[in-house]
């Protein structure tokens, strides 16, 4: 039986690992799985456009059944796909299939609902405002900045080229 040695539970005889960061670069590298960009590119592409296929036919048919404009079909077809998107969410469903399908559930309605939704699932145990009300938003947040900031630059070249509605 090996004698016991202060800290680091028993004594080996083994020397300490050292390697240097080359030669930990290319073994790293050797294991590494490779990267099926394309396959992953196509696939985010179908499924972002198959969520949108969606969206265009729940507008489709709120056009239809309720004879309104798409102007006024755009409001109840974005709640509904935050609808689907959040029961989804609670369900486990969407975090799998955004597993599989990458980058194309990022869709931003539906990618916002369910990174909105997960955050809260999973500080629901800390309660309502220091868990879901502090937490939902710190992924958010920063999306919610994110798009402030983009509109305020986009509305000041906007402004100064002349392009769109009232000039200053």
């Amino acid at each position: 039986m090996p004698a016991k040695s202060g800290q680091s539970g028993f004594r080996t005889n083994t020397p300490p690992l050292s390697i240097n960061e080359k030669d930990y670069q290319s073994i790293s590298k050797k294991h590494e799985p490779s990267r099926k960009v394309f396959a992953n590119c196509v696939r985010a592409f179908l499924v972002g456009g198959g969520i949108c296929v969606i969206g265009q036919a729940i507008q489709e048919a709120f056009m239809a059944g309720m004879h309104i404009s798409a102007k006024e079909a755009a409001p109840p077809t974005s709640s509904m796909m935050i609808l689907l998107a959040v029961i989804l969410t609670c369900f486990g469903v969407y975090d799998k299939f955004a597993q599989w399908a990458g980058a194309g559930t990022a869709v931003p309605i539906t990618g916002f609902a369910n990174s909105m939704c997960s955050a809260a699932l999973e500080h629901r145990s800390e309660g309502l405002v220091l868990g879901v009300g502090a937490n939902m938003f710190k992924l958010a947040g920063s999306v919610i900045v994110f798009g402030v900031v983009a509109a305020f630059v986009v509305g000041v070249i906007y402004a100064i080229l002349g392009v769109g509605g009232n000039h200053l």
